[in-house]
């Protein structure tokens, strides 16, 4: 494994620039051709590298291309690396911030989250072509809609799960550098609120309002939050009324459930539903979608067995490492809940993700390149030990 060390820190330099190239692209979700340009990159380097590659369009959508390449296919373990082109930023966000490395961090948008994430399986991939070290099939999946929920590529992620022995993530790591073991599981409920319009000056009483409603639904949905451990409920947008002289007729609600377990994932769901189909006003009607984008990523046998692996990895490559759990979700959670081992926060240390902070640490990228390559070298330690 230390052999592995040398070859990956030559790589920083190249790492970088790319880099550079992928962060200076504005490739918010819902910009399609931001996120089609950064494909159209990534989709040059691996048939550069001998991939073969398949590229979905979301037409109808505002969704931008999903890119599958794989390599490999020999004897060995099947692994499935996943990570994603889009960002949470706006167009206009990289004219404001552009990729920047001052000392040993960088930033711009989506440096960490997760541009420099999939740069490095990448390049940890390349790492073992270059250094003679075998490896079995692997499938890198390229994901456009990830910030979102993945409502386009979950089913394609899924599919794709269905045959492989092992999923390895590359969403950043934590900052002191621990991989992820567990994830919780993200639902959200569109919420309206109908009411009745009328004067508010004139004849309040033959109104109905809609705010009133969703205060109270508000604060019994918020009620929830202490009932089981781990879960939290938000009611997280609110949106209402027309002018301050009308009652208001109608109300939107964004609520957030996250839950370290799918039963109670399952058993909060149930819950909210049954506090909006409650009113204290039976002339008003609340109506709801619930979209459960994940169900968590739980640290069960493989996924243990899978980071324990790490662990070893990391303590033949001269340092040590440790796993740990998070509320965001993320793709890991659609393999881990289909049964397959899967780790997450493989990519580079850094913080702030979200935000206009957000950074990687420079210094980590040769040693987490090494790790990864050596994760997916030795992938199938973590299948034998559970046959």
């Amino acid at each position: 494994m230390r052999a592995l060390l040398a070859p990956a820190a030559a790589r920083l330099d190249g790492y970088l620039a790319d880099l550079r190239d992928l962060v200076d692209i504005d490739s918010g979700s819902h910009s399609a051709a931001g996120v089609n340009a950064v494909v159209d990159r990534l989709e040059e380097r691996f048939r550069g590298g001998g991939w073969t590659t398949e590229r979905t369009g979301n037409p109808g959508t505002p969704f931008g291309d999903l890119l599958v390449a794989r390599t490999g296919g020999g004897a060995g373990t099947r692994v499935l690396v996943i990570g994603h082109t889009d960002t949470v930023f706006d167009d206009g966000t990289v004219a404001e911030r552009p990729f920047t490395i001052t000392g040993d961090r960088a930033t711009g948008p989506g440096v960490n989250d997760m541009k420099g994430g999939v740069l490095l399986a990448i390049n940890a991939i390349e790492l073992l072509r270059e250094t003679g070290t075998p490896f079995g099939e692997i499938t890198f999946v390229c994901n456009p809609d990830e910030e979102v929920g993945s409502p386009s590529s979950h089913d394609v992620i899924a599919r794709l799960a269905g045959s492989t022995d092992v999923s390895l993530v590359f969403e950043a790591a934590r900052e002191d550098g621990s991989c992820v073991s567990a994830r919780k599981g993200v639902s959200d409920f569109e919420v309206t609120v109908v009411g009745r319009a009328a004067h508010a000056g004139v004849e309040p009483e033959r109104g109905r309002s809609a705010i009133i409603e969703a205060a109270h639904r508000a604060i019994e949905l918020h009620g929830l939050n202490g009932r089981w451990p781990g879960v939290t409920v938000n009611v997280g947008t609110v949106r209402g009324g027309t002018r301050p002289n009308v009652v208001p007729a109608e109300t939107h609600m964004i609520i957030d459930l996250r839950s370290p377990t799918a039963d109670v994932q399952r058993e909060a769901e149930d819950a909210i539903e049954e506090v909006l189909r409650r009113t204290v006003d039976p002339d008003v009607r609340v109506e709801f979608v619930r979209k459960t984008w994940h169900r968590p990523m739980e640290k069960k046998e493989g996924v243990a067995r899978l980071a324990d692996l790490a662990h070893d990895v990391a303590r033949d490559l001269g340092f040590e490492h440790r796993d740990a759990s998070t509320g965001g979700g993320s793709d890991a959670c659609t393999t881990a809940a289909l049964g397959v081992p899967t780790l997450d926060g493989l990519g580079p240390v850094g913080g702030d993700p979200h935000s206009v902070k957000e950074w990687m640490d420079v210094p980590s990228v040769p040693q987490r390149i090494a790790l990864a390559a050596g994760l997916i070298a030795r992938a199938g330690e973590a299948v034998t030990r559970a046959s």
